[in-house]
């Protein structure tokens, strides 16, 4: 292990409990040791999930949120004394490896709570809303401190809570408590006073409009927690700790609005002089310990940073807020561990959190510890399967029903709370296996099927790996997908897989001494048979180094046309966006807390943006679009870059496809599309 990370290996405590490592595993949704969103039990995935990331060195983890009543059916949690008795068992065999477990617990989501079709179509409609309410009742789900409008649709109003529903509230978090604590539970964390879910709702002005005891004044609007912590020490003790989960400062200016970096803005939520008072007033009473970010839903890109945000975003206003308590602080946020060691050796900070790089690689403490860095599969912070939950204009949540149910996966490690569903099995008989394609797809159906004893043999028509990946690592922004590429290297070398570069292959006849044949030959860029167009560049052409003007025009948003844009605007340029849609980056899979961040971007930065238009020509000195009523004009610019989208290239017909020759998709569906056809085989 590196020296300057020894800090990191030290105990600390949380009240009377002694954490050996200052590592947390911070929490996750889809990892919740009572199931997720279907009706609350004990979860035997993730209890799986989180056990052997406690073999593998952490020091403490925090599962996902526990809702304090069921999403579907609405049975309070505390009601079901079965799954306590298994968590007992579970904390039994837990303990041996040495790290603690804090069960999160939450109050609910309130006006973040994430809608899908079926909530919207429930919540407009009173007859179905009426059908569905004793299985999923929106009302309630939606529920705030005050009638305000949902993040996810702004025609949807929150219900304001009653003080009848609020205690009950109060005295559920206190009997839960007292359950986990007799199961052997080392803790309980409050999910409250952070990213603008439901009791930081109370906190905020912006979102708090009651005159009642929970609102107006400073004491009313942080009321709620503080009656909660309370409620929890009377049932289980003083000595019984309670963490909190705090963001710092709100970093919002208003509904659906948030602060990007560095920017100047006035704060609707909590600002650092609030925050300075409400940290040590929580303490006071009774919160053992802060585990810390920046943001709302409404700026989600703080407490779930894209690839766009920089490193240890949040640990400035962590570092100043640990000032004012002297309770524990813990910091999140893309915390990487040279900083982390540093400022808790300075005494800036006790411990750091981290949580989507545990969905990625389990062993990434171990292999540090055991100075191998290298093999650590890097999180790209992608958000292709941890939190895909998209929103654009005229859309909710647009997720799928298995996405919503089955959260905390990742789309580079498909074994992630899929253990039962990807899995290494031997192979009953060794096969030959050729592979066309050396991109992500092509190296991880090798990967997988060197694990299961076959043979790969993968060709690649170029004198390098990665495939088009290439292309998409390029920015600055990206420097862990291009650590990811460097890993894939090192797993193609240490499993002693084959390629061949420089080698095209257009036929299976030319594989006639293998077994079998997967082709991972990727996609073609659309070229719409539109005047001029051979005046542009393409994409990849850019991002693999071709010069532009300053002045650049993108003929299309989506996810690649943005992020080129971005990275535009980065580099001193002037980027204008073209797009056919009727919002930026309109498309699946693509989260929240990464198209927000791009979409305030432009609008801060005054990026010229022309939704609901289309290309009608390339000129020599720009271009001429048409706009949704027809009207024609020409946008002025030195270079036309076009990022219209990919279709399927499979290299020849007759074998098994992998990734975007067959469809195109992003990450996740290339990499667990090569787990299932390599497992297959």
């Amino acid at each position: 292990m590196k020296e300057n990370y020894k800090p990191l290996f030290t105990p600390w405590k949380i009240g009377n409990v002694e954490i050996k490592n200052r590592i947390v595993m911070t929490s996750m949704g889809g990892t919740s040791i009572f199931g997720w969103l279907e009706p609350n039990h004990f979860d035997k995935e993730a209890a799986n999930f989180l056990l052997e990331r406690a073999k593998n060195n952490v020091g403490l983890i925090l599962p996902g949120i526990a809702p304090l009543r069921d999403t579907l059916g609405g049975k309070w949690l505390y009601q079901g004394k079965g799954k306590f008795k298994q968590l007992k068992k579970f904390m039994d065999e837990y303990h041996k490896t040495g790290a603690k477990l804090f069960i999160q617990l939450t109050a609910g989501f309130g006006r973040s709570l994430a809608m899908n079709d079926i909530m919207v179509k429930g919540a407009k409609n009173k007859a179905l809303g009426f059908v569905l309410k004793p299985i999923l009742n929106v009302d309630h789900l939606n529920a705030s401190c005050s009638a305000t409008p949902n993040r996810w649709d702004e025609e949807i109003i929150s219900k304001e809570l009653t003080k009848k529903e609020i205690k009950k509230m109060v005295d559920a978090f206190a009997k839960t408590a007292k359950l986990c604590m007799d199961a052997g539970v080392d803790g309980v964390e409050v999910h409250a006073v952070h990213e603008g879910y439901l009791i930081d709702q109370f906190t905020m002005k912006y979102t708090n409009h009651r005159t009642d005891e929970y609102g107006g004044s400073f004491e009313n609007r942080y009321r709620f927690p503080v009656e909660i912590v309370q409620a929890i020490k009377a049932a289980c003790g003083k000595d019984f700790p309670v963490s909190l989960r705090y963001s710092v400062v709100s970093k919002t200016k208003g509904y659906g609005k948030g602060a990007l970096p560095g920017e100047d803005y006035v704060e609707a939520g909590r600002d650092m002089a609030e925050s300075e008072k409400a940290a040590k007033y929580l303490q006071d009473a009774g919160y053992d310990m802060l585990n810390c970010d920046n943001g709302t839903y409404d700026a989600w890109y703080w407490a779930h940073p894209p690839m766009y945000m920089d490193q240890n975003c949040n640990l400035e206003e962590v570092k100043h807020i640990k000032k004012f308590v002297d309770i524990p602080v813990v910091c999140a946020g893309r915390m990487t561990m040279d900083v982390a060691s540093d400022a808790v050796s300075k005494g800036e900070l006790d411990a750091m959190g981290v949580a989507r790089p545990f969905l990625a690689d389990p062993e990434w403490i171990t292999k540090t510890i055991n100075d191998d860095e290298a093999s650590i599969r890097p999180c790209i912070c992608c958000h292709n399967a941890c939190f895909n939950m998209a929103h654009y204009k005229g859309v909710a949540n647009d997720q799928s029903l298995s996405d919503n149910m089955g959260m905390a996966r990742c789309a580079i490690n498909p074994q992630t709370m899929q253990h039962n569903k990807f899995k290494i099995v031997k192979a009953k008989k060794a096969k030959k296996v050729a592979i066309v394609g050396a991109g992500i797809g092509g190296m991880e159906a090798a990967r997988v099927l060197a694990l299961r004893g076959h043979v790969p043999v993968i060709f690649e028509k170029s004198d390098k790996l990665g495939g088009v990946f290439n292309a998409a690592s390029a920015p600055y922004f990206k420097e862990k997908d291009k650590e990811l590429l460097a890993w894939y290297a090192k797993e193609l070398k240490d499993l002693n897989i084959e390629v061949r570069f420089n080698s095209e292959i257009t036929s299976k006849d030319q594989l006639k001494d293998f077994d079998d044949v997967i082709v991972a030959s990727g996609a073609e860029a659309n070229r719409p048979r539109i005047p001029g167009l051979e005046k542009s560049i393409e994409a990849c052409d850019y991002l693999y180094g071709k010069e532009v003007g300053d002045k650049v025009i993108i003929i299309g948003g989506g996810l690649s046309g943005c992020e080129i844009a971005y990275d535009l605007f980065k580099k001193g340029k002037t980027p204008i966006i073209v797009e056919m849609k009727n919002d930026l980056i309109a498309m699946k899979g693509v989260c929240l807390a990464n198209s927000s961040f791009l979409r305030d971007f432009f609008e801060l930065n005054k990026v010229e943006v022309h939704l609901e238009t289309s290309l009608v020509k390339v000129t020599d000195t720009g271009v001429v679009v048409r706009d949704k009523d027809g009207k024609e004009f020409e946008i002025a610019g030195d270079s036309v870059i076009a990022s219209m989208g990919y279709r399927p290239k499979p290299a020849f017909e007759g074998a098994k496809l992998v990734g975007d020759c067959k469809k195109v998709g992003n990450l996740r569906t290339v990499v667990w599309g090569a787990w299932k056809v390599a497992m297959k085989i």
